[in-house]
């Protein structure tokens, strides 16, 4: 995630984007000497001599464009920018567009550079932009673009609600009521982001399921299920798959398993994995290195395990690595899985009795600690505490168990393994209402 580009974008850039996208059609210059061009300098052919700006007698702008075309009257045109200008009839049919196609792939690669955090605006338009944000065709644009902007989806316990914020935490949006029975909304989820689906599992009346949260659709469904289904697991993406290894569930009398598999958004289904070295639940995953790593947890007997398993994608096998871990529960009643992240392909590690972070070196295989995180992990011996990867920062949330205490502390950083003193930069929450204990929260990159 540290190669992703940051779409931003002020009040007024975003006010004067909707005073054009609401006229419905942008000018399309054609048939200027034996070449084509649009007002964007977007060519229908390779070099154009000059560009063609066409601007209306009342307003240079939008004022006089209708939802059908260009108006029938006779519009000025600013030939290269020189400032002489000559008119040119235009008649209000479509079919005077010289290369009609390229009104709509030019309106799609505008709004795939838009913030994505302003997309469940376009809903109000027109019902063509409605359907351009279900059909996923933006989202195509922007990974062939190589945009990627991070949201952060959170769930609070005893809520079928997830709202979701933007990087900064400066907006807000509620997702629709996830259709799910109180079983599953009170017991304990797990969640993880792959493409632009929220993957969510839980326990219902009827036994382990999965709900899936389309971006593009913004709705929940049920399933695909997994092929073992389970709770308690750990889970990690790459952005193409999601992964998700050991955890407990009916197939193993709910005891450690050691199965895994991975979810495959294209195809909406989930892959068999080889299985792990190790049986374990309540662990943790992250995607380092072009690895799965499957990190502490407890074994079938309810052993703390400090080894570290690695599913090497490429060789499609895992490799065992002893007393990875350092044990920092000695002293916590009932550890939450380690809290885990990776930024710039480096590993952290947020202590839970100690409230430090820490970095492991990869050379000399131990870890680095480099100073307390404020917020007090040991206080709830790390349950309810968010510690994800955002961007090229680290985010910590620390919510509260009691919903009247205040809202959620937000923090984030951008850590030097060789700085001497870390630069945590506390962030305001933007909503004034008590945040509940935080269940779940996953960050998506799309």
């Amino acid at each position: 995630m540290s190669n992703e580009k940051q779409m931003v974008g002020t009040e007024e850039e975003s006010r004067e984007f909707f005073n054009v996208v609401s006229c419905k059609k942008w000018v399309l210059a054609s048939n200027v000497g034996d070449h084509s061009t649009t007002s964007f300098g977007v060519s229908s052919h390779t070099t154009p001599p000059e560009k063609v700006r066409i601007l209306s007698e009342t307003n240079p702008r939008v004022e006089g464009l209708s939802c059908h075309g260009l108006p029938s009257q006779q519009h000025r045109l600013d030939v290269g920018g020189s400032g002489s200008f000559g008119t040119a009839p235009f008649k209000p049919q479509d079919a005077d567009y010289a290369i009609p196609p390229l009104i709509d792939e030019v309106e799609a690669l505008i709004l795939a550079r838009v913030p994505r955090s302003k997309y469940h605006n376009f809903c109000s338009v027109n019902k063509r932009f409605l359907a351009l944000l279900k059909s996923g065709e933006l989202y195509k644009i922007r990974t062939e673009l190589g945009i990627k902007e991070p949201s952060v989806f959170v769930s609070h316990y005893g809520e079928d609600t997830w709202w979701e914020f933007d990087r900064q935490f400066r907006s807000c949006r509620k997702l629709p009521i996830l259709p799910s029975d109180t079983c599953f909304t009170t017991g304990d989820r797990e969640s993880l982001c792959v493409g632009t689906h929220l993957i969510v599992s839980g326990k219902e009346m009827e036994g382990v399921v999965v709900w899936r949260y389309d971006m593009e659709a913004n709705q929940w469904s049920k399933g695909p299920c997994m092929i073992n289904p389970r709770c308690m697991f750990a889970s990690a993406s790459c952005g193409s798959y999601g992964y998700v290894a050991g955890g407990v569930g009916i197939a193993s009398g709910w005891k450690a398993m050691n199965s895994a598999e991975r979810y495959n958004p294209n195809t909406r289904s989930w892959e068999p994995l080889p299985d792990m070295k190790r049986k374990r639940r309540n662990c943790s995953g992250c995607y380092l290195a072009n690895k799965f790593f499957v990190i502490g947890g407890k074994d079938w007997d309810g052993n703390d395990l400090k080894c570290v398993e690695a599913f090497d994608v490429e060789k499609n096998t895992w490799d065992l690595i002893p007393d990875m871990l350092e044990a920092d529960w000695a002293n916590l009643n009932n550890p939450s899985p380690p809290l885990i992240a990776v930024l710039a392909n480096q590993l952290y590690s947020l202590e839970t009795s100690t409230n430090e972070l820490k970095v492991y070196l990869k050379k000399s295989k131990s870890w680095k600690k480099l100073g307390v995180v404020p917020v007090r992990a040991d206080a709830t011996s790390g349950w309810g505490i968010a510690f994800k990867s955002l961007g090229d920062e680290l985010l910590v949330i620390q919510s509260s168990s009691n919903e009247f205490a205040g809202p959620a502390r937000i923090c984030t950083c951008c850590p030097d393994p060789n700085a001497e003193e870390l630069q945590w930069q506390v962030l305001e929450h933007g909503h004034t209402h008590p945040t509940r204990f935080i269940v779940n929260c996953s960050v998506m990159a799309a």
